[in-house]
């Protein structure tokens, strides 16, 4: 098991809802920026979110703004995606990344059905 382990992908109906988590293992989140991206098969990984070491900042991807949130809790040294109104172009399997380290999690598949 790396260093980041992503949860809480599933199946979910169109226009449902799903919150991703990324957990450290031993690492502390709040040192570090940490992002969110997804990959269909196929196609490249794209970047989805982004969040600043304090949580303060945040970067979205302009085809999500407004459905997703990413999220930080420096003392439980996780980081959340809040996906809402969900559509078929978001099955994809979701990635957390941390850029200073380059440390990818397993990912986490998000299938979403008609």
């Amino acid at each position: 098991q790396g260093p980041l382990v992503e949860s809480g992908g599933g199946l979910v109906q169109v226009g449902g809802s799903l919150r991703l988590s990324c957990a450290s293992s031993g690492r502390t989140f709040s040192a570090w920026p940490m992002g969110w991206f997804r990959q269909a098969p196929g196609k490249e990984r794209e970047s989805v979110a982004a969040i600043d070491c304090s949580g303060g900042s945040t970067y979205y991807a302009d085809s999500e703004k407004g459905r997703i949130t990413i999220s930080k809790d420096n003392v439980k040294n996780t980081v959340y995606l809040h996906m809402n109104g969900l559509n078929a172009e978001a099955t994809e399997v979701y990635n957390c990344y941390e850029p200073s380290f380059d440390y990818w999690g397993q990912g986490t598949q998000v299938t979403v059905s008609p």
